[in-house]
């Protein structure tokens, strides 16, 4: 409350006909509100929050996963996308997808407040949008020219209408709740089910192509010359039929999408902050961005993240091609995936736990780290299919804990920047979309290098077994690269100044800083009431 309102408020409520009061109740009592319950979501609030993070996930996991094996290997009617053309398709479609991040935080700062909230018309409006552009990249154009145009086109297309999506839906974690512990559960609920989404997306586009007989070709020699036409014709009509299994996973995945995009819009409603409704004008976004990008926790915690993201964004890109061609599990790749992201699933709510009783960064340097032995295991042991398994569970402890980690921690910097900044508001967009700016355009050039490195290590399209180089190359992008960037990225983290004493005092701050912008509303709106009565 400023200084001089309560003064000013018991005079006027003194002003007032006695029999306005209630019996018993003193002058000053008028002007009393109850303290502010403690804001809390039910289950039903936080599961429907939670289901909107599965599309961004299953849609990911399936062109994370898949796209660069469907680009070399199945699409290719009559004519082929060679190794190069699909480097060029993955590199430029992750820049453009990292570049529209921060234009679409750029827009949505500039959004207004609808009925509907600021972010929601964003999740609304561009999911039929979505859809249509997912299930066109995984059409095979019978056209003799332009084929890797139209992959490019679509995959762009798809890229920044998903992050039309996916922008609001993270920065929307600041504007559930106003509580730190609520917004740490809803993200574990968060995380819990995009785990599941990228658990449905490895099952759907993994079983349904796997299915498929996707045919290989014998790189022809002496007396397979002579029968080399006929097993071409054989081989076209079986790749027809995998095309065809890619376009149904796309339907089904596509379905999901707009499901779930329905419970989210239905089941959550944006919240604006006390104080956040006091501003007379909103923070322009260049200067907005000025003051995020000098924020110090911030660029610390990006710069650890993108290390350890970039590893497992390796691991993601070459995982299918690792398990068909260098451990020779041809028809194993996808039942590899689903372990590993079932295990996943599994143990978020261990690292919600642990997070909450041992603080982030000790969960941070144990998740992560925990996947460098089994990375080290794989590298060194011959093709074993029982200890893949192995090592496939135990990955997903480490997967799970890159998932949760970076969206529980973020929102406490986004904190200490308010309190740094009390007067800068609507820059939640900023944050999210420039830390998936980052993260986004390092796995651009990743999976755009990795494929480079196929193509310049002999990689033969659609062969049956690929030559030593392009298997000793896709072991170093599995395994070292990985265990190397995971390492820097653990080092960064020493440099991260938020540990659990410093949130606790950043928790107080605020509330502080709420209750007094709650008590200074409510005093605008009392006198405004008593000058009506009198």
């Amino acid at each position: 409350m400023a200084k001089g309102e309560g003064a000013e408020s018991g005079s006027a409520a003194g002003l007032l006909p006695t029999g306005v009061l209630q019996a018993g109740e003193r002058p000053a009592q008028v002007m009393m509100k109850e303290p502010k319950k403690k804001q809390q979501l039910s289950i039903c609030n936080k599961l429907c929050y939670a289901v909107g993070g599965a599309p961004y996930q299953v849609t990911g996991c399936a062109l994370g996963f898949f796209l660069q094996i469907y680009l070399l290997d199945v699409a290719q009617s009559p004519f082929q996308v060679d190794p190069f053309s699909a480097s060029i398709i993955l590199f430029v479609g992750r820049a453009w997808d990292a570049f529209t991040d921060p234009l679409v935080g750029f827009c949505i700062s500039k959004s207004s407040w609808t009925r509907l909230g600021r972010l929601m018309p964003w999740i609304v409006f561009s999911t039929p949008l979505a859809i249509i552009a997912y299930f066109l990249i995984w059409f095979v154009p019978d056209f003799p020219q332009g084929q890797a145009l139209w992959y490019l086109l679509f995959y762009c297309l798809f890229e920044t209408l998903v992050t039309c999506f996916h922008v609001p839906y993270s920065a929307l974690t600041m504007f559930i709740s106003t509580e730190q512990s609520e917004r740490d559960s809803a993200t574990a609920y968060r995380m819990t089910v995009e785990v599941l989404g990228t658990v449905l997306g490895t099952a759907i586009q993994g079983q349904i192509v796997g299915q498929a007989d996707t045919p290989c070709l014998q790189v022809p020699n002496g007396s397979e010359v002579a029968s080399e036409g006929a097993n071409r014709t054989h081989s076209s009509t079986s790749l027809r039929g995998t095309q065809n299994a890619y376009l149904l996973a796309a339907g089904v995945i596509a379905s999901i999408y707009v499901i779930c995009a329905v419970i989210l819009v239905l089941g959550v409603r944006e919240q604006r902050e006390p104080y956040e409704t006091q501003q007379a004008e909103p923070m322009s976004f260049f200067r907005g961005l000025r003051l995020v990008m000098s924020h110090g926790p911030y660029i610390k915690l990006i710069a650890g993240f993108l290390f350890t993201s970039l590893a497992f964004m390796l691991v993601e890109g070459n995982f299918a091609l690792f398990c068909t061609y260098t451990l020779g599990f041809r028809n194993e790749f996808q039942n590899l995936l689903l372990a590993i992201m079932l295990s996943a699933t599994f143990t978020i709510p261990v690292w919600q736990w642990f997070l909450t009783r041992f603080g982030k960064k000790m969960a941070v340097y144990i998740g992560i780290s925990s996947a460098v032995p089994f990375l080290i295991l794989v590298a060194l042991k011959e093709s074993n299919l029982i200890v893949t398994y192995v090592v496939a569970v135990a990955a997903g402890i480490s997967v799970a804990a890159a998932f949760l980690l970076p969206w529980s921690m973020l929102p406490d910097v986004i904190d200490d920047f308010h309190l740094k900044q009390p007067h800068s508001h609507g820059t939640e967009p900023i944050f999210f979309s420039f830390y998936v700016f980052f993260t986004k355009f390092a796995s651009g050039v990743s999976l755009g290098i990795s494929t480079l490195s196929l193509d310049f290590a002999g990689y033969q399209t659609r062969g049956c077994s690929q030559p030593a180089r392009v298997r000793f190359t896709l072991k170093m992008l599995v395994t070292m690269a990985p265990i190397v960037l995971i390492l820097l990225g653990l080092l960064l983290f020493k440099l991260y100044p938020i540990d659990e004493e410093k949130r606790r005092q950043n928790k107080k701050a605020l509330q502080a800083l709420r209750e007094e912008a709650s008590s200074s509303g409510c005093s605008d709106t009392d006198s405004t009431e008593l000058a009506s009565i009198l």
